[in-house]
């Protein structure tokens, strides 16, 4: 497995999940990392990432709530979750350039 994403699980509403993509090897340098979900009959959308000089984009819906991060030298790309909501249900994906998509990790919220 070259990226491979962990931490999610069972919340209740309000609670808080850090999410892990680690890769095998160098991956998270540069821009268009990130992390997308998908919900049950949906398609795959944006939820933040990296874009060009370091900028972070996040969707509208996890603004304030949920804080992409990475950690270079540990070839680690981390997605802080907080207040989180029944709408934020579905399996989480990370992606980079170079290693494509990581295998998703599910994130239940209940209400």
């Amino acid at each position: 497995v070259q990226l491979q994403a962990s931490g999610g699980g069972l919340v209740q509403a309000g609670g808080s999940l850090r999410l892990s993509c680690a890769a095998s090897r160098s991956a998270f340098n540069g821009n268009g990392i990130g992390w997308y979900r998908q919900a049950p009959g949906k398609q795959r959308d944006l939820v933040a990432r990296f874009g060009s000089s370091g900028f972070m984009d996040y969707a509208d819906s996890v603004k304030g709530r949920f804080t992409i991060s990475r950690d270079i030298a540990k070839n680690t790309m981390y997605l802080q979750m907080n207040s989180l909501k029944p709408e934020d249900t579905a399996v989480y994906y990370c992606y980079t350039p170079k290693l494509l998509w990581g295998q998703g990790t599910q994130v239940t919220v209940s209400s």
